[in-house]
């Protein structure tokens, strides 16, 4: 896109792509909204978005991120990528930015489909969006939580070189759980693959440099 470069923008790993969604990616991420995320009974967001109805989860999806396309801001932006494996798409992943160029600071989320889980693919996308807020942007660190019962979206954190942050305590459906906060600084950061950075320099100054 000649007016907003951002959508060239793309990282890649030995077994991903991750870049800005079009809006035939956006109808395959719905669908994996649609075919599960987590485990029933157990809602790992503090945003219980996957509660949706199922006539309504796909729409509400697609919606939500191009609301957030359309939100963007160089001084308050979040790319949600969408992750790519094998020609299909599979899950997202978010990085964010507040007044990032004072901040030097982002933060992180992500989900992947259910059929996904267990390959190591969470840890592979979460390098890929630190990689690019450390070496491409020049970040100096990065924050991240979860919930202090979910131990697969912490032992990925773990891996990559957070460490807990403190706590915060919220209520989500009604219900008392505990968010493992988490930070990691610059330094502390190796990415356990390698990751290539396409078409940033067209589009820094989307980021506030």
């Amino acid at each position: 896109m000649r007016h907003w470069p951002l959508f060239g923008l793309r990282l890649t790993t030995p077994r991903l792509e991750l870049r800005l969604p079009s809006l035939d990616d956006l109808d395959a991420l719905a669908d994996r909204a649609l075919e599960g995320v987590h485990e029933p009974g157990f809602m790992p967001f503090l945003v219980p978005w996957t509660a949706a109805p199922a006539d309504r989860l796909p729409v509400a999806t697609i919606q939500h991120h191009l609301e957030v396309l359309a939100s963007w801001r160089p001084e308050h932006w979040r790319a949600n990528f969408i992750v790519v494996h094998d020609g299909q798409v599979i899950g997202s992943q978010t990085l964010a930015g507040l007044d990032f160029a004072n901040s030097r600071e982002v933060s992180s989320g992500s989900w992947l489909g259910l059929a996904w889980h267990g390959r190591g693919l969470g840890t592979e996308m979460r390098a890929a969006v630190l990689h690019l807020a450390f070496e491409g942007l020049g970040a100096e660190s990065a924050t991240s939580s979860a919930f202090v019962d979910n131990p697969a979206s912490l032992a990925v954190s773990r891996k990559l070189g957070y460490r807990e942050d403190g706590i915060n305590t919220r209520v989500v459906q009604g219900k008392r759980r505990i968010d493992q906060r988490l930070r990691l600084q610059r330094g502390d950061f190796t990415s356990p693959v390698p990751v290539e950075i396409h078409g940033l320099d067209g589009c820094r100054d989307q980021f506030g440099l």
